[in-house]
């Protein structure tokens, strides 16, 4: 079984002894072989090295051995989530599934989750507030997708209602707008058709009968509704 790179890489533990060698590491300076007693016992990180004073000579418990590397990992899973978060905001549930899937423990998941929501790095609410602000500006949906959208990434049901609700989202406004420009690849269809097909549009955007129909009755006129009806059963209707 190919394990993931932060399990391929965990050192075992070791059962303590005296501090014999503390080596840079050849392919990365920035870590130190830490040899007990003679041997290689652990790797760490250089500022670890130096924030924990550590020197060839001290005496190491097992209990301090296992709180070295426990840090060491901590701090690469934290190193790990700042990459992550440099690519794209993300939700802590979003975070926690990447660095599992990396193969951090769940003590090294939850110390890197405490530190970045310490630094503001990690804010849910923040991060539910700029989606939606995102979605109105380059993409509009209705209040449904947005909600389902963000629970499916691990956003709290409570916060994304109190989110799309302080958003005060203009469905009318937005689904016309997006009908409206719709509405330009559908010329040559049947007008029923047309109808039909924004319906369906509509409805997979998110917006409810309730803004779905006034908006192609806007456009449409009179047996808009009905076409609205028969939206939601056509599975021909193309995006």
């Amino acid at each position: 079984m190919r394990l993931p790179p932060a399990a391929r890489s965990a050192p075992t533990p070791s059962t303590g002894g005296r501090v014999t060698a503390l080596a840079r590491q050849r392919h990365d300076a920035e870590r130190v072989s830490v040899s007990l007693n003679g041997e290689f016992a652990f790797g760490i990180g250089v500022d670890l090295l130096l924030r924990e004073g550590l020197a060839v000579g001290d005496e190491l418990d097992a209990a301090r051995v296992a709180a070295l590397i426990a840090a060491d990992e901590s701090g690469k899973a934290t190193g790990a989530a700042l990459v992550l978060l440099g690519h794209r905001a993300r939700s802590e549930h979003e975070l926690r599934d990447r660095l599992r899937q990396k193969g951090f423990s769940p003590g090294a998941i939850d110390a890197a989750i405490e530190k970045l929501a310490g630094w503001g790095y990690l804010n849910d609410a923040a991060f539910a507030r700029a989606w939606v602000e995102s979605r109105a500006a380059n993409q509009p949906r209705g209040e449904r997708l947005l909600a389902q959208e963000l629970r499916r990434k691990g956003v709290d049901r409570e916060l994304v209602a109190d989110t799309i609700a302080a958003a005060e989202v203009d469905e009318t406004t937005d689904a016309l707008a997006l009908a409206t420009a719709k509405l330009r690849s559908y010329r040559g269809l049947d007008p029923p058709v047309a109808r039909r097909r924004l319906g369906a549009f509509l409805a997979r955007r998110g917006y409810g009968y309730d803004v779905v129909g006034p908006t192609l009755a806007r456009l449409f006129g009179e047996g808009a509704d009905d076409a609205a009806d028969a939206s939601t059963s056509d599975p021909s209707a193309d995006e």
